[in-house]
C-alpha cells in the first residue's frame, strides 16, 4: 500500500532534487562517482515514467579537495572560492559521465541571489530551465561560488534550490541530507529523539523541535531546510526531506518502503 510519500512523488511530474555535500563525498571527504552514477540510473527511471527533472547539486569544494588534496585546509576566502572553481568543473565532468551512461545530456546553470532577484534575469533562468528540460536535457545547478559575496550569496542549496522550484512552478522538491528527516532532536545524541513523518504547520514544528548546527561538509541544516519549506509551500509545492545515503534513495520514494519527512501543502 502506498505511503503519503510514494503518493506525493508518483502524482508530482515536474521535481527539483537537491543532493547536499554529504550525499555526495565519501567518508574521507573525496567524491563519491559511485553515488553518482547510481543516481543518474535512478533519474533515467524516472524520466522514462514521464517526469521531468531538475537536479541542484553541491559538492564544489568536496570536488575541489578530490582534485587538489594540498588544499583541503585552506580556509582564507580566496582559496575557498579558487578551489569552488577548480571543483564545479570536476563536479560537472563526473555529472556528466554519469548521465552519459543513460544517454542523457546535461546543462549547468551557475546562480546568485541577484539573479532571482531581478526580473529580466530570473525570466531567462526560467525560460533556459523549460528549454532544456523539454529537450531532454538534465540541469544541473548550484550557487555560483567562485564570485559569490555575502551580498549577493544565497548561501545554502536548500533555500537555492526552493527559488529554483518556485521559479519553474515544480509539484515537488526533494532535498536529499545524510538524515532521514527531521527529528525532535538530534538523534545521535538524543536515543529519544521523535521522527516527524509528516509536516502540515511549519510553526508547530519550530515550537517542537531543537534546531541543531551544520554539517562539516555542509553549509545548511535543519534550519535552512525549513526554511526552504516555508518558501515553496506558499507556491503549493511540497517538500520532502529523505536521506540520500541510503541505497537507491529515489526509486525507494516511490515505494512503500519510502522514509522522510514530507512538508505537505493544505
Amino acid at each position: 500500500m502506498d505511503n503519503n510519500i510514494s503518493k506525493s512523488l508518483k502524482k508530482a511530474r515536474k521535481i527539483v532534487i537537491k543532493i547536499g555535500s554529504n550525499t555526495l563525498s565519501k567518508n574521507d571527504g573525496t567524491q563519491n562517482t559511485e553515488f553518482m552514477a547510481n543516481f543518474a540510473a535512478q533519474c533515467s527511471e524516472l524520466i522514462n515514467q514521464g517526469k521531468q527533472i531538475i537536479i541542484v547539486s553541491s559538492g564544489a569544494q568536496v570536488a575541489g579537495v578530490s582534485t587538489l588534496k594540498e588544499w583541503a585546509r585552506k580556509k582564507d576566502v580566496h582559496y575557498r572560492q579558487a578551489l569552488c572553481s577548480i571543483g564545479q568543473v570536476e563536479l560537472m565532468h563526473q555529472w556528466r559521465k554519469a548521465f552519459q551512461q543513460q544517454n542523457l545530456h546535461i546543462g549547468q546553470l551557475l546562480l546568485t541571489k541577484d539573479d532571482f532577484e531581478n526580473e529580466h534575469r530570473s525570466l531567462n533562468i526560467r525560460n533556459t530551465l523549460f528549454t532544456l528540460v523539454d529537450e531532454g536535457v538534465i540541469p544541473i545547478i548550484n550557487e555560483n561560488d567562485s564570485v559569490s559575496f555575502d551580498e549577493i550569496k544565497i548561501g545554502d542549496n536548500d533555500n537555492l534550490s526552493a527559488l529554483t522550484a518556485i521559479l519553474w512552478s515544480a509539484d515537488l522538491l526533494i532535498l536529499f541530507g545524510d538524515e532521514d528527516g527531521i527529528f525532535t532532536d538530534n538523534p545521535k545524541t538524543n536515543k529519544n529523539a521523535e521522527f516527524i513523518e509528516t509536516v502540515s504547520s511549519i510553526q508547530d514544528l519550530r515550537d517542537k523541535i531543537k534546531i541543531g548546527g551544520t554539517s562539516s561538509f555542509g553549509t545548511g541544516g535543519v534550519e535552512t531546510k525549513i526554511q526552504a519549506a516555508e518558501k515553496v509551500t506558499k507556491y503549493g509545492i511540497e517538500l520532502l526531506l529523505a536521506n540520500g545515503k541510503k541505497e537507491n534513495a529515489l526509486t525507494r520514494l516511490t515505494t512503500d518502503q519510502a522514509i522522510g519527512t514530507l512538508f505537505i501543502v493544505e
